[in-house]
């Protein structure tokens, strides 16, 4: 599933490429993906420009004077921008087309992602997100004050995007992994020195995600084209049974929340 790094890439891939562009026709090739795609867009967005391109936790954000178009990637969905001409694959289900002869096309497999809109920037999807984690808010003491009497195990807790956004299922095991943590443990258990070292580790690791263009397994693809590269460095991350880099133990996966969870058990006590 694409996660914050690779909205990131996309949101980063885009901008100069349909920043103040004008759009001539948005095109529906289905009426719904997760929900329905408002029909309204293909009058909506005639001849409207692109103002800006912003993230919201996993959402992309692509502001018009008139509103905001919101698409998330879903577990499969990855957009590109390719000359108007460019015949359509398959699984392309939504397309903005500009002025200078180039489309945006969301392709997605799955059909799990999802384009909507908002007339003042606000939706219930965004309303009740916690911080960005690569924002000043998200620090050890907000992740400290926040996991107090919490019960559930730190990497349910970590992926919960009431608390953080974009802290998906591969970068919660790695950060995790970085720091040293057992991904069983209880999130009010977890001392401020090690949430301390986790927040860094957060950072650091969807840092290095977004400059590698995101990670790679099946269908995720940067805006033009290329795969992310980050699943090179990956340290527990489907890496069952091979050995640690650390300590040269074994990696091990078990099913957490109905998840694959990949840990040092060596290493992360």
């Amino acid at each position: 599933m694409p996660e914050l790094p690779e909205v990131e890439t996309t949101k980063l891939g885009l901008t100069p490429l349909i920043v103040d562009q004008v759009v001539q026709r948005a095109h529906l090739y289905r009426d719904n993906l997760r929900w329905d795609i408002p029909k309204h867009l293909v009058t909506t967005l005639a001849s409207q420009s692109v103002n800006s391109i912003n993230r919201r936790g996993k959402y992309l954000l692509i502001e018009f004077k008139v509103g905001t178009l919101i698409i998330h990637l879903g577990m499969s969905g990855s957009i590109k921008v390719v000359k108007s001409d460019t015949p359509l694959q398959k699984h392309d289900h939504f397309e903005l087309s500009f002025a200078n002869n180039t489309v945006m096309r969301l392709n997605d497999p799955r059909r799990f992602g999802a384009v909507l809109f908002s007339q003042d920037g606000s939706h219930p999807l965004l309303d009740n997100l916690g911080p960005e984690p690569l924002g000043d808010i998200f620090d050890e003491t907000y992740l400290y004050i926040r996991s107090r009497k919490k019960q559930q195990n730190i990497k349910a807790f970590i992926m919960d995007s009431k608390v953080v956004v974009g802290v998906g299922n591969i970068y919660a095991c790695e950060s995790l992994f970085m720091a040293g943590i057992n991904p069983q443990c209880k999130a009010g258990s977890v001392s401020k020195k090690s949430y301390q070292l986790l927040t860094l580790c957060i950072k650091d690791i969807l840092t290095k995600a977004i400059k590698a263009g995101g990670t790679t397994l099946q269908d995720f693809s940067q805006v033009d084209g290329t795969p992310g590269y980050f699943a090179q460095t990956l340290s527990v991350y489907g890496r069952e049974n091979e050995s640690c880099s650390t300590c040269n133990g074994k990696i091990v996966r078990i099913t957490q929340n109905q998840r694959s969870t990949f840990y040092c058990s060596t290493c992360q006590t």
